[in-house]
């Protein structure tokens, strides 16, 4: 991801409030380390293929784990893995399971706790309260996380298995277009990643 967005940071913890019955950090990969002993019960790592589970989780106590592998990538890329949906359906029943643990705590991360994991803790929300509507979802993924842009693939294959009707992805759309009007040289830099389906959304919605 590009500076501007990936910039060093803590991770984030809710304390899940009205939203969720269950506490949820995000993080990158060099955040993991400071987790080991923070009451972690689940995690959902995402990484790139062929990549190990990361040696932080040594430190963690005894936790349920769903290893995902594929690329950060929203449409096909020569020699790179897309999100695919039984990706997508893994990480949801990772979540309806979730769902039936008291007092879990949900630690997510991707390489640098942005973009895969956003659009997945996104889908895990959105899962576990479809009496809301999609748009809080992302609302309450930023509250957590302070630095997102969700990959759309990932967003698009969950509204889908949720039944969400667009809405996800609209409210995705909604936070690209809300970066890009403070940074609009992001554009560029996601367009040069291969992301340039998710700038002309962004510019589509203005």
């Amino acid at each position: 991801m590009p500076a501007l967005i990936c910039a060093p940071m803590g991770s984030d913890v809710t304390s899940a409030g009205a939203f969720v019955d269950f506490d949820i950090t995000v993080c990158g990969v060099a955040e993991l380390a400071g987790h080991g002993t923070t009451g972690i019960t689940h995690v959902l790592s995402i990484l790139d293929p062929g990549s190990p589970a990361p040696a932080a989780f040594d430190s963690f106590g005894k936790h349920e784990r769903l290893d995902l592998r594929f690329h950060d990538i929203i449409d096909d890329l020569p020699g790179m893995q897309l999100p695919q949906p039984e990706h997508i359906a893994a990480l949801l029943r990772f979540g309806r399971r979730l769902m039936r643990v008291p007092k879990a705590h949900l630690l997510v991360h991707c390489q640098m706790g942005i973009s895969r994991s956003s659009a997945s803790m996104a889908l895990i929300l959105a899962q576990a309260r479809p009496d809301r509507p999609a748009a809080e979802a992302l609302v309450e993924t930023r509250r957590i996380r302070q630095r997102i842009w969700p990959n759309l693939r990932v967003i698009e294959l969950g509204d889908a298995q949720l039944g969400r009707g667009g809405r996800l992805v609209a409210a995705a759309v909604a936070r690209y277009r809300h970066v890009l009007e403070r940074r609009p040289e992001m554009a560029l830099a996601m367009q040069q990643l291969g992301r340039g389906r998710e700038i002309e959304a962004a510019r589509g919605a203005a």
